[in-house]
């Protein structure tokens, strides 16, 4: 079952190859490689259209496929959502179309929502460039902070009209924000733990819901998350962008 999706929406992408959920990667189809991985085995086809190349990372929420969407020919991202984890796939992909009713274009795309033998895609844009995480752990280390400011501005534009939409991100963090090559697009990416204003910061598995590090002290309390959580994040993504480091070395609630 398909459903067409126009507008914005993301995933997250951690820091290293292996805990990626980006959507970064090359402009091309990818080929037909694959590792294996996952529900596709890299090259099975979703939703009658969407056929999985190749991994292009994996973290809490699922696996992040390159993909190709044969009926339109084009390269897209794929996000396979973990339900074993935890994942309610209704939920997900509730917020999915919510999210992708943000058209920016600090956004992420999302083209398409997929429930495929009961299991939940999301079918995003890809973006080809790395994320910040990947630029601060590369040899050119820390942003000037020009140009620190000038991705905070296009990340405070993508916020606000998230937040007008009633949507709130909760995992605001380097990892989250891609670079397009060639253009230098900021592209916010991983609205998968999005949610209303007034959510709590416990998912119902009992999981923290975001990255200790980068998460506002109400929200590591357990208080319910505002618009200001997301800010405070903002906040903290910035002062890592020009540092080289996040402000908050924490890997836990209690760190």
């Amino acid at each position: 079952m398909t459903g067409a999706t126009n507008g914005g929406s993301g995933v997250a992408r951690r820091d290293g190859p292996d805990e990626a959920d980006g959507v970064g990667g090359g402009g091309g189809d990818g080929g037909d490689g694959g590792d294996g991985g996952g529900g596709g085995g890299g090259r099975a086809v979703i939703g009658g259209r969407y056929r999985l190349r190749e991994r292009l990372g994996r973290g809490g929420m699922g696996v992040v496929w390159r993909a190709t969407d044969e009926l339109l020919g084009r390269a897209v991202a794929v996000k396979e959502l973990n339900v074993e984890a935890g994942v309610d796939p209704a939920g997900a992909l509730r917020e999915a179309r919510a999210v992708a009713q943000i058209r920016h274009p600090h956004v992420i795309v999302v083209h398409d929502v997929v429930e495929d033998d009961g299991r939940p895609f999301i079918v995003m844009e890809l973006v080809d460039g790395g994320s910040l995480a990947d630029r601060l752990a590369s040899s050119d280390g820390a942003l000037s902070p020009p140009e620190a400011a000038r991705i905070g501005v296009d990340l405070l534009d993508a916020l606000t009209a998230a937040h007008a939409r009633g949507m709130l991100h909760r995992d605001v963090k380097p990892a989250n924000v891609l670079l397009e090559a060639g253009t230098g697009r900021v592209v916010l990416t991983d609205f998968g733990i999005a949610s209303l204003p007034g959510a709590t910061t416990i998912s119902g598995t009992g999981v923290f819901a975001g990255t200790p590090e980068y998460s506002a002290p109400e929200r590591m309390q357990g208080a319910t998350a505002g618009p200001a959580s997301d800010l405070w994040s903002l906040g903290a993504l910035l002062c890592a962008a020009v540092t080289g480091e996040s402000p908050f070395r924490r890997d836990s609630l209690g760190a």
